[in-house]
């Protein structure tokens, strides 16, 4: 007599909006991505150490063959990133991801993930670097203007205002991320991390009632805590792009 194991309950599997850090990568030069990025998690560890990163070769002059790409990745293993997988690029691109038995990542927010290993003056963010596994993302409401989220977002958690704005009303905490294609209004404490302006949008705001920020950014620039003015802490700011920079005031 046979028996039969039902497994429909044993998992679900979902496609959702993870945020996910982009390298792009310069020049193939394993040791000096490894200085780059070392140098970024130590200036934020809470937030970049262990951060999943997908390595972006599409700036190359040419692809580097599967021994230069495993160092790069190795690099990026050195410095206390986990590599993911390779930005989606060129057929080359898709048989290397093939050979080297990673996943091919479509990037989501691409005009909001510069570059993360090129030299600059300005802080720049590469998409919300991954801290814990995250929760299901919430669901975004895609046709319309504003999405309302009542009470806290936990750590884990991530709210994303898909063409549109974003209103908070309670707490965003530590490792928490709300993102919105438009403004974004938090109406309580900001203790994780707010990205406005997710798709490009340079002219997007940020408000916050109680800031504590562990990251902010619009348009892909961005700011970390220890990059912030001590004397904002706590109080009711506001966040707007000036040009290239990302400015921070008091309201």
């Amino acid at each position: 007599m046979s028996t039969t194991t039902d497994t429909a309950d044993a998992c679900d599997l979902r496609f959702g909006q993870v945020g996910l850090a982009c390298v792009r990568v310069f020049r193939a030069d394993a040791a000096a991505l490894c200085a780059e990025l070392e140098h970024r998690v130590h200036s934020a560890p809470q937030l970049f150490t262990r951060t999943a990163v997908v390595l972006d070769l599409s700036h190359l002059s040419a692809l580097p063959d599967d021994g230069a790409v495993d160092a790069l990745l190795e690099a990026v293993r050195s410095a206390g990133m986990l590599p993911v997988g390779l930005a989606y690029g060129t057929s080359e691109t898709e048989a290397l991801a093939r050979r080297m038995g990673l996943p091919l990542i479509a990037k989501f927010r691409a005009a909001y993930e510069p570059a993360t290993a090129a030299p600059q003056s300005t802080p720049r963010h590469a998409t919300a670097p991954e801290l814990p596994p995250r929760e299901p993302t919430e669901p975004a409401a895609s046709l319309a203007s504003t999405l309302h989220h009542d009470g806290t977002v936990r750590s884990g958690q991530q709210v994303y205002a898909q063409g549109g704005d974003l209103v908070i009303t309670g707490t965003v905490a530590n490792g928490a991320e709300v993102i919105a294609d438009g403004d974004v209004h938090i109406y309580g404490s900001l203790r994780g991390r707010a990205m406005a302006g997710a798709q490009g949008n340079t002219s997007a705001r940020i408000h916050v009632h109680d800031f504590h920020a562990e990251l902010v950014a619009i348009a892909g620039h961005y700011r970390v805590f220890e990059q912030m003015q001590k004397d904002l802490e706590g109080q009711s700011v506001r966040c707007w792009l000036d040009g290239e920079k990302l400015l921070l005031a008091k309201l």
